[in-house]
């Protein structure tokens, strides 16, 4: 069985690899596992200079790893830029804060002395999706790596090449042979390697049924697993919020990377009074954006990254028009052939039983969702099986405040979209998996937090 490389923007196959057989897995495996005690034993400051030196790594071929992602997932030039920035971010982040994070707690007891110590698991699998090839990756890997795990990496089959340059860049820094290790295996493969033994923990970015079947498979071998999985982010919005300002955000939280993200904006809940005005300046911000060469910095629409995922997004597009759904702009393919492009969507007057409400639509549709008054927004943007994000637009931040602690969801922005920040916690709660990513909650996923009691 082959990986291949294929350029959304065009179809065409940039490479193909083949998948490991056992024995390969079993190698890598046993040379990850005697590489971390080594690892562990390295003090903060030296694990600290190896992954600034990722940083700077990641910076010195921004350009280089930009092009990759693009050519290999289809996401803008620009936005894939600005991912590779963001994985220097965070591992400066993490070179500089983990050792605070890991330090010894002291706690009063019965004890003479006693404190709470924080320590490496072992070797750590990453399951890792395509929409953010190089981000995911880090988010999980920096943390667990800094805190003395080694880590294994089993990306999407689509972003073979993103997945070989990350393992290259961790040597480029000069990580010790063998502490970080590309898998090129199947899913079907991955079960397998979450059951071994030399695995000590998972964490797996991805959809709702994948989460389940790892989490299965984990559980059943007791080990500690971090699931991000899918989100319908709820984005409200008030009849005191600023209607052309909030239009220009929605239409980044939206169409960001092409809408192929867990903590995009999924569903437009907006109060009666503004919904018509709200709809008019978010349709006319859509109908400016165009498509093109996603390397062209005039581009607003990319392609999605695998044309399956565009034949079903037009399925729940079209099931939602059958259920009773309006159609305001777009909702078809476009582009040449061979190209995996489809035009931005807005649904209106969308309601609970249509599939633009009921799931998530991975991909650049809007679902517009009118409510009588704050009560219905809030049942409204709870009436989800996920629990990922969400976000509320309104001049009363108290008010703000008070409806984010209403909301079902493992953030709630006021007056601002989601995003992933490594100072602040990162994860769902429903169908939108458990643990946390980033800031210091991040980091102690995967360390055994160890009592020591002394008299």
């Amino acid at each position: 069985m082959s990986m291949l490389s294929i350029n959304p923007a065009t179809g065409q196959t940039l490479q193909s690899f083949a998948t490991w057989q056992t024995d390969e897995i079993n190698t890598v495996l046993s040379q990850v596992e005697s590489a971390q005690t080594g690892w562990a034993a390295l003090s903060f400051e030296q694990r600290s200079r190896m992954m600034r030196n990722l940083a700077q790594v990641f910076r010195q071929n921004s350009e280089d790893y930009a092009n990759l992602i693009t050519d290999e997932m289809g996401k803008l030039l620009k936005e894939a830029g600005a991912e590779v920035e963001k994985c220097a971010i965070g591992c400066d982040h993490y070179a500089d804060h983990a050792q605070s994070y890991l330090s010894d707690e002291m706690i009063a007891s019965d004890a003479s002395r006693s404190l709470v110590v924080y320590q490496p698991l072992g070797t750590v699998l990453c399951i890792m999706p395509w929409n953010f090839p190089f981000w995911q990756l880090i988010r999980a890997a920096a943390p667990a790596m800094m805190a003395g795990n080694t880590v294994v990496l089993k990306h999407a089959s689509n972003v073979p090449r993103c997945a070989l340059a990350l393992e290259d860049a961790f040597q480029q820094a000069g990580f010790p042979a063998h502490t970080f290790r590309t898998l090129m295996i199947t899913a079907e493969q991955a079960e397998a390697v979450v059951a071994d033994k030399r695995i000590a923990a998972v964490t797996l970015t991805g959809s709702s049924t994948a989460g389940r079947r790892v989490a299965a498979i984990a559980g059943q071998h007791l080990k500690k697993c971090v699931l991000e999985l899918g989100g319908s982010d709820p984005f409200i919005v008030f009849d005191d919020a600023d209607i052309e300002l909030t239009a220009r955000q929605a239409l980044l939280a939206r169409f960001q990377n092409m809408g192929q993200s867990c903590i995009a904006a999924k569903r437009f809940i907006l109060l009666d009074s503004i919904a018509d005005s709200f709809v008019e300046h978010f349709k006319t911000l859509v109908d400016q954006l165009h498509s093109g060469d996603p390397k062209n910095d005039a581009t607003g629409i990319a392609p999605l990254a695998r044309e399956d995922l565009r034949i079903q997004l037009h399925a729940q597009v079209e099931r939602s028009l059958i259920s009773g759904a309006k159609l305001v702009i777009g909702g078809s393919f476009m582009g040449t052939q061979g190209a995996y492009y489809y035009a931005p969507t807005i649904l209106d007057h969308v309601r609970p039983g249509m599939p633009a409400f009921d799931e998530e639509l991975f991909g650049p549709v809007a679902a517009i969702v009118r409510v009588k008054n704050t009560e219905e927004a809030i049942r409204l943007a709870n009436l989800t099986p996920f629990g990922l994000g969400g976000s509320i637009w309104t001049r009363d931040t108290v008010r703000g405040e008070a409806l984010a602690r209403q909301i079902h969801a493992g953030s709630v922005f006021v007056n601002g979209i989601v995003k992933s920040d490594p100072r602040l916690p990162f994860g769902g709660v429903k169908d939108s998996g458990y643990g946390r990513e980033l800031s210091y909650h991040g980091i102690r996923e995967f360390v055994n937090i160890k009592t020591v009691w002394i008299k």
